[in-house]
């Protein structure tokens, strides 16, 4: 494949994004103890606000945002929308839905959070394949999206009304209403490790034929791929990314669907430069928002999930009106 020209420029874009993320929060640690602190000097309160509660938190941020846009350009290519997205469709929710129960029943590991997440996602994805089949939705990109906020709209009135029948429960299950990365221990993002590990070589692995699929399944069975197993390896591959990624940050919206849509829009649409621009820009996106729900009402946080859908509805309003969409 030929280099694209944003692919170095993004990942610097990462890093300053990053910096930024480690520098400021809504805490009184000034810029220049902070500063000081990534030195390794400064006070034992600044190193411990930098490395001990910043750092963790940048490192869930680069791992949620690269599963999620990853997950979102898998999945839009996947069913030929680029509407489609984890948020949107349900399978967050799905997700979300999942671990709600796990709480409700006692559940407090986070392996055990992960696995149930990952499950939940799973079942998320294989009802929009199902909504796909559905003739007259899969073709029309706002039909599915309706479709799949109805879904969405479903499964976090239940999560709500577990809420209600335990009060105990209520304040863990508003974690995955919300979505946020405050808080969050290595321990966490250790867990979700071998299955990001194992979607990344499923992802590899599906690349080049998922491509061949985004031409039509007579194209890819003419190339020598099979349709049902790419499609099958897609389907895992989007469940562990985006249960994992709600394990570690809650439901968040709009990811999915921006990170691949401007990765597209900076890469064309062949399906393995949109998962490379991906990597970087997704975790950009996280990482940004984390930082403004920080600064925004300072001294006090906004919902990482508020931030994200500011940004991301916009750009959904503008995609649907203009149907400047590159082509998938």
């Amino acid at each position: 494949m030929k280099p694209n020209p944003y692919y170095w420029p993004a990942w610097i874009l990462l890093g300053l994004v990053a910096l930024a993320s480690l520098l400021f929060g809504a805490g009184t640690l000034e810029l220049r103890q902070a500063l000081a602190a990534l030195a390794g000097q400064g006070t034992e309160e600044a190193r411990f606000v930098v490395l001990e509660l910043r750092l963790p938190r940048l490192a869930i941020g680069l791992v949620t945002g690269l599963a999620l846009g990853v997950a979102g350009a898998l999945l839009q290519t996947l069913t030929r929308n680029p509407l489609a997205e984890p948020g949107l469709l349900g399978v967050s929710a799905g997700s979300a839905f999942a671990v709600s129960l796990a709480i409700l029943a006692g559940a407090s590991t986070a392996t055990l959070t992960t696995l149930v997440s990952q499950a939940g996602a799973l079942a998320g994805c294989g009802l929009v394949i199902l909504a796909t089949r559905i003739q007259g939705v899969g073709q029309d990109p706002v039909r599915l999206v309706l479709a799949g906020a109805t879904l969405s709209a479903l499964l976090m009135s239940l999560t709500s009304l577990m809420m209600l029948i335990d009060q105990r429960a209520a304040d863990e299950i508003r974690f995955w209403i919300t979505g946020s990365i405050a808080g969050k221990s290595w321990d966490q993002l250790t867990a979700t490790l071998p299955t990001l590990v194992m979607s990344g070589f499923i992802v590899t692995a599906v690349a080049k034929p998922l491509a061949s699929l985004a031409l039509g399944e007579r194209v890819a069975r003419g190339l020598g791929h099979r349709p049902g197993l790419i499609q099958l390896g897609v389907v895992i591959a989007v469940a562990l990314l985006t249960g994992s990624a709600t394990a570690l940050a809650g439901p968040l919206m709009f990811v999915g669907l921006v990170v691949p849509f401007v990765a597209r829009a900076l890469g064309g649409a062949d399906i393995r430069k949109t998962l490379w621009l991906c990597l970087p820009l997704g975790p950009t996106m996280i990482i940004a928002a984390d930082t403004l729900s920080r600064l925004l009402v300072a001294p006090s946080e906004m919902p990482l999930g508020v931030i994200t859908a500011l940004l991301g509805a916009p750009v959904l309003l503008v995609i649907i009106r203009t149907r400047r969409i590159p082509t998938l």
